[in-house]
């Protein structure tokens, strides 16, 4: 297995995730997983694409959580008035 596997962009698996916002992770979320529905990358590229989806995925639910942690701050806050 290569040391740095990349995905068919030329990026590698987990870079720049973090500094994406939802809608953008989203979005490439839902690229990557049709690219692994096609069925037409190689193993290598496979196992890139997935470690990527399981970046992205992880990101998106972070953003959600952190909305979820700021609604009920606002909500307690709003009950405490």
């Amino acid at each position: 297995m290569p040391e740095n596997p990349v995905t068919p962009a030329g990026a590698a698996p987990l870079e720049g995730v973090a500094e994406l916002s939802y809608e953008q992770a989203r979005d490439e979320l839902v690229r990557v997983v049709g690219e692994l529905e096609q069925g037409n990358a190689t193993l290598e590229q496979s196992l890139a694409l997935w470690e990527r989806g399981e970046a992205l995925a992880a990101r998106c639910e972070q953003w959600l959580l952190g909305a979820r942690e700021r609604l009920e701050a606002a909500r307690a806050a709003a009950e405490g008035s």
